[in-house]
């Protein structure tokens, strides 16, 4: 582990702290719970409104019915915010951040997924005690002698796999690029679904209440995809002439890519935030990939670092210069905004979350020996943003520990195995002695970043002090 301290400071980026941020991200967030507080309770309005209530006790067919229909209409009110929550919508990004909203969407999704198999069980059923026949005699009436049935089942089969691949282990065997065009099967099994609801579901267009809740839902998020995602994003990447400057390796496993602009304060981007990139360079342009800011933003330049794990980071080392890049954003909520002024800063991250720390440490005000960075990695020489590291030690007094090493298999699990013998809250008051008193940002793989949260919440550090961000789906 090394430390070293300088007396000259940098220029820094001016960014509000302190409680009038904290309060504006408050209202933010009570607009942001408001929302989904009252879609949900607008599904339970129309439910009652239907007669819901009233059909629970009319006998076993009308109750299957009725429980039928409010599992359906919590399902597709679901399924559309799972469409709003990733619209980059302003109102959930400052309200929830982007860590939240990944939860949320994850959430909603798979419980989306089981109330319209619930949905689907509890009409059979209901409509097969009605009908004195059996239940699969009736699904299969459903499927080929309902308005819109078949399109529906072949949307549900697409959400079918869309949720089967979505599991964590599924996830870690496939390839990112694999993973995202099966996921984006999820829109299009939406809007299979969107005929059945019109033609045979008096929940969605039976009353005047109902039919505009779910025509204005609908209309909301497919224009917030269309301005918050396509429009908006094309408006700015034009507007600021973005294209790849340079591309540099940066450790054994990164690259790091330089972007130029013109006027790219435009951008309101703040050290700590991330953009999805686009690289127009070929075939799978489309998929973007979310990279944090690895240096505080200029005028006239981004930049972006990243590990060279899968296909799309390995096509960054190949770019050319004078490449037409699209972004969207900046996200991300793990800023210096919420930082208390005059407080130490304790930053620790782990492979290619240490960028992001690196440019809050560029962007934000401190005096020599105040800002604490802890990096993590299996090996010195894949440690990212080395150079900046070492220019930060020196010019603005950054202490830097390097944890690297493999894994401890006892004891804390984020820290490398010469410190299994350390208990966490140990350690950390070593790396930082005033430990409660400073504002802490952690970034880095989920696994990572798990462990070290649960050794700061136990060493006593306050959930305001603490900040972090997971971009984990």
């Amino acid at each position: 582990m090394t430390a070293t301290a300088s007396s000259r400071p940098a220029a820094m980026i001016p960014v509000p702290h302190g409680s009038g941020a904290r309060a504006a991200r408050q209202r933010w967030k009570f607009a942001a719970i408001g929302v989904i507080w009252g879609t949900s309770l607008s599904i339970a309005v129309i439910w009652v409104l239907g007669g819901g209530v009233q059909a629970l006790a009319a006998g076993p067919a009308d109750a299957l019915d009725s429980l039928g229909r409010i599992t359906g209409l919590a399902s597709a009110n679901l399924l559309l915010y799972q469409v709003l929550l990733m619209a980059r919508v302003p109102v959930f990004e400052r309200g929830l951040g982007r860590d939240a909203i990944t939860r949320l969407h994850r959430q909603s999704g798979f419980w989306s997924f089981w109330l319209l198999l619930a949905h689907i069980a509890l009409l059979v059923l209901g409509y097969a005690e009605a009908a004195r026949i059996d239940p699969l005699t009736q699904l299969w009436s459903f499927v080929w002698s309902y308005p819109g049935m078949l399109l529906a089942t072949v949307g549900t089969l697409l959400l079918v796999l869309v949720v089967a691949t979505s599991g964590r282990r599924s996830r870690r065997r496939m390839r990112y690029e694999s993973w995202h065009l099966l996921h984006l099967y999820g829109y299009l099994g939406v809007g299979l679904a969107v005929p059945h609801m019109l033609w045979t579901g008096a929940d969605f267009s039976g009353a005047p209440i109902a039919s505009a809740y779910w025509w204005g839902l609908w209309l909301l998020a497919a224009t917030s995809v269309i301005v918050w995602r396509i429009a908006i994003p094309l408006r700015r990447s034009l507007r600021h002439g973005l294209r790849v400057e340079s591309v540099r390796p940066d450790g054994e496993r990164g690259v790091e890519v330089c972007v130029h602009g013109r006027a790219l304060h435009g951008l309101r981007a703040l050290p700590g935030q991330f953009f999805v990139w686009r690289f127009l360079d070929g075939p799978g342009w489309t998929r973007g990939h979310p990279f944090s800011l690895a240096a505080a933003p200029a005028a006239e330049h981004l930049v972006l670092a990243a590990r060279t794990a899968g296909d799309g980071t390995r096509r960054l080392a190949t770019m050319r210069p004078g490449t037409r890049v699209l972004v969207e954003g900046p996200y991300g909520t793990m800023t210096g905004r919420a930082r208390i002024e005059g407080r130490g800063v304790l930053m620790l991250g782990a492979g290619a979350g240490v960028a992001p720390l690196v440019a809050l440490l560029e962007g934000e005000a401190y005096g020599p020996g105040e800002a604490t960075l802890v990096t993590r990695d299996h090996r010195g020489a894949e440690a990212l943003r080395s150079q900046e590291i070492h220019r930060l030690r020196l010019e603005r007094g950054v202490v830097h520990f390097a944890l690297d090493g493999p894994r401890a298999q006892r004891g804390p699990t984020w820290v490398p195995a010469q410190y299994a013998d350390w208990s966490g809250g140990e350690l950390l008051r070593y790396l930082r002695p005033d430990l409660l008193d400073c504002d802490v940002y952690v970034c880095g793989p989920a696994p990572w970043m798990t462990a070290l949260l649960r050794d700061l919440r136990a060493a006593g550090v306050s959930a305001d002090r603490l900040h972090h961000e997971s971009f984990t789906i």
